[in-house]
């Protein structure tokens, strides 16, 4: 794989209280991702870009919310949530994480 593609396929971290209780307890991280996005694709682009090593991928499409606008209907995007479940040891440290 590319390192374009690489680049691409992490969008950034999914911040919540959900992700940050499996960040504690069961060293996942959750990450936004692009929607074309394939598990071993997404391993991948975190081990190149974190320097770490990658358990096990899980993947999730949220659906996008409809929305009203007035008379206006619409609906958000669509979008792909991955939880990425470090080996024991390995962790990443974002930007104003202490």
């Amino acid at each position: 794989m590319n390192q374009e593609r690489i680049l691409k396929i992490i969008l950034g971290p999914h911040v919540s209280e959900k992700s940050a209780q499996l960040a504690d307890q069961s060293n996942q991280i959750a990450f936004k991702v692009a929607l074309d996005a394939t598990k071993p694709e997404i391993k991948q682009a975190v081990e190149n870009l974190f320097d770490v090593t990658v358990e096990t991928v899980s993947v999730a499409v949220i659906k996008g919310k409809r929305k009203r606008f007035g008379a206006i209907k619409g609906h958000r995007n669509n979008w792909k949530k991955a939880y990425v479940r470090l080996a024991p040891g390995d962790d990443i440290e974002f930007i104003g994480a202490e």
